[in-house]
């Protein structure tokens, strides 16, 4: 096989070749390193490529292959990691330059995990800066190509991961998801890109960017490998105190398609298709909702009616807790340290100012206004109070349906630089992505369709907490009839 064959893999056959010595881990190893090496150059998806490390890792799943041992459930299987979770051995720079030479001293939970059953890990993927934007244009080093137009975004902020994926470099790449920041760019890439439960996984070794949103999902070409990944990820972890301890369903093992869709009930949220929606994405979408309807779902209309104020209230909390998070970024305790011989006030302020992005700046000072004496209840509480009205919501909704369908973002890819000097223009992007964070359930982005340009189309679908296996069978019996999820960029 050469490395476009083994591009073609999904992570479950790759595992299945690997056990049926059909080939070897190195073998699927260096056909993703060269594709690696062939196309980031163009895509400009890692910040790190591990070459020595996944050679490494290879070696000891062929080893444990040879010596007819217990093989993990990713045996052999490239991953991509997204560059705010930490790995030992390489540096966890969070696309900034506040830490930019920042070596990780342990493994993130999550990772560990995808290690321990025999994961491969090809590189570190670039993001927006501390995970805040919706483009991958607010790297302190590049901006990430979209696979299926180069001169356009790959989505934000996990636009690494995800074009890696699409690209067909890596079956499985991880990110994480604060407000959209898997199911966006998955969306905009053509790939599957899904946000559990917050609590089904550690968050242990994450960058912190707002502590009660952030959650880390797998991106994939097929919903089935995603599911895998997720069961692999999941489960308790006592250096995470949010951590769930729900018991991980076996079943995301081996996900299969339900047989039929007849008594599953999928809500239309009417907030969901405003004018605003692409005409091209509203048209997709809307056939994707065909297909739902043909394999026996009933389609009930329901309302959110708090979604207006999702991005306000969004863009109150997660500032104020990234304003939290990120005050320890001083050049003192961690990150750049300015080289001017200042005094201390000044080093803080000098360290900061060279060390971060022009957003993480905005955002910080956005959240300490909202923290600040005298604004605090006007503006932090406030929209603490309206999130749990919309978390009253989706309550509501899921006692009548089973999952909510509508699009994960109202436009495709759009041109690199387009939105960069609108920043509320940018935040909209995210519009139907933020009430899943909001609200803390699980959201999976499937591609649906492509707009006349040839550029992707997402459908989201929203499932009730802790219930991953309800919400990516419902995904998965879309995946059973229908081709998107196949098709190719040119690129690859």
């Amino acid at each position: 096989m050469d490395a476009a064959q083994y591009a073609r893999l999904s992570a479950r056959e790759i595992v299945a070749g690997i056990r049926a010595k059909q080939f070897s881990a190195t073998e699927v190893t260096r056909a993703a390193l060269d594709r690696t090496h062939a196309l980031d150059p163009t895509i400009k998806a890692f910040v790190s490529i591990l070459d020595d490390m996944a050679l490494a890792a290879a070696k000891a799943v062929d080893a444990t292959v040879a010596a007819a041992g217990k093989l993990g459930r990713l045996a052999g299987v490239p991953v991509a990691v997204k560059d705010n979770m930490c790995l030992q051995g390489t540096r966890t720079t969070c696309s900034s330059k506040i830490l930019e030479h920042y070596a990780s001293p342990y493994t993130a939970t999550a990772v560990g995990r995808i290690l321990a059953e025999g994961g491969i890990p090809i590189g570190k993927t670039n993001l927006d800066e501390f995970a805040m934007g919706s483009s991958t244009e607010n790297s302190a080093f590049f901006t990430t190509r979209n696979p299926w137009a180069l001169d356009r975004v790959p989505g934000g902020s996990s636009g690494g991961s995800a074009a890696v994926v699409a690209a067909g470099i890596v079956p499985l790449a991880i990110g994480s998801d604060t407000g959209g920041s898997i199911r966006q760019p998955a969306s905009l890439c053509g790939v599957n890109g899904f946000k559990p439960t917050y609590g089904r996984v550690s968050r242990y070794g994450l960058v912190a960017f707002a502590s009660s949103l952030d959650q880390i999902g797998p991106f994939s070409r097929h919903v089935a490998d995603a599911a895998l990944l997720t069961g692999v990820m999941a489960g308790r972890d006592e250096r995470d105190a949010t951590c769930a301890t729900v018991p991980v369903p076996p079943e995301l093992d081996d996900l299969k398609p339900p047989e039929t869709l007849k008594g599953v009930r999928l809500g239309i949220p009417k907030e969901y298709f405003i004018p605003g929606v692409d005409k091209d994405v509203d048209a997709a979408i809307r056939a994707a909702i065909d297909v739902y309807r043909s394999l026996g779902a009933d389609l009930i209309e329901v309302s959110l009616p708090h979604t207006e104020y999702a991005v306000a209230v969004y863009y109150l909390v997660a500032t104020a807790e990234a304003s939290s998070n990120l005050a320890r970024y001083d050049g003192v305790h961690y990150g750049h340290r300015t080289r001017a011989k200042v005094g201390l006030v000044e080093l803080y302020c000098r360290s900061r100012a060279e060390g971060f992005g022009a957003e993480v700046k905005r955002r910080i000072m956005l959240g300490t206004y909202a923290l600040s004496s005298g604004y605090y209840d006007a503006y932090y509480l406030k929209a603490q109070k309206v999130r749990s009205l919309m978390r009253a919501d989706f309550v509501a909704a899921f006692k009548k349906v089973d999952a909510i369908v509508c699009p994960t973002s109202p436009t495709a890819a759009f041109k690199i630089g387009e939105r960069a000097a609108d920043p509320l223009s940018m935040y909209l992007s995210d519009i139907f992505t933020i009430p899943a964070n909001l609200a803390t359930v699980p959201g999976i982005s499937i591609p649906c369709g492509f707009t006349p340009a040839r550029l992707p189309v997402g459908l989201q679908l929203m499932g009730k907490e802790f219930d991953e296996v309800g919400l990516l069978r419902i995904a998965l019996a879309y995946q059973a009839h229908t081709q998107h999820h196949l098709a190719s960029p040119p690129l690859a």
